[in-house]
């Protein structure tokens, strides 16, 4: 009896890694179009994210990859810049569309997000993240229970604060990372 105990054992053992490398393949081989599908998909937002573009390419600042938005003529009109960080339930990436001198969002779009149904998944709905359009990016983004009274207040979402919290968070982040490139860039204080 103790043998086959033993004979099991290795059997889980040996479906493990068999199981574990297929897997691993799997997600070599789609890991490219994974990341090119990825890349569509951000690029087909850059117009709905900033005003008057008409298109977009990635573009590296030191160490940042964003995507310059761009109208008709090709000239730069903003930037969206891709971003993520730790929500509720899992990790939320989005894309951030600012103007050209990082000084307004001008859209908010949510790639990926986990959060609890019915609650924290209206970080996703249109009417939150509209709220986001027009504000300054002077100072951080705060949220509030209430109503806001100042411009820099976002409105959470009722029920899911701390997705709320993690979407502003990772908003205010992905600003100061490009305003700290781009002033890398130009070589002046950021």
């Amino acid at each position: 009896m103790k043998n086959s105990y033993i004979g099991q054992a290795w059997l889980v053992i040996v479906l493990s890694l068999a199981f574990g490398a297929a897997l691993a393949a799997v997600q070599a081989t789609l890991d490219p179009r994974i990341a090119q599908n990825k890349l569509r998909d951000a690029l087909d937002q850059v117009p709905r994210l900033v005003p008057g573009a008409t298109g977009g390419r990635a573009e590296t600042i030191g160490e940042l990859t964003v995507y310059r938005a761009t109208d008709e003529q090709d000239r730069p009109v903003g930037w969206v810049i891709p971003a993520r960080g730790q929500g509720f339930a899992d990790v939320i990436e989005l894309l951030v569309g600012v103007d050209e001198s990082v000084q307004q969002v001008t859209g908010l779009y949510i790639l990926k997000q986990l959060e609890t149904p019915g609650l924290g998944d209206n970080i996703t709905a249109e009417k939150w993240r509209n709220q986001f359009r027009g504000r300054k990016t002077g100072e951080d983004l705060l949220v509030t229970k209430a109503a806001p009274t100042r411009d820099r207040e976002i409105q959470g979402v009722t029920g899911a604060t701390i997705s709320s919290v993690s979407v502003v968070g990772i908003v205010n982040s992905a600003v100061t990372k490009l305003r700290a490139a781009l002033a890398d860039r130009a070589g002046g204080p950021s």
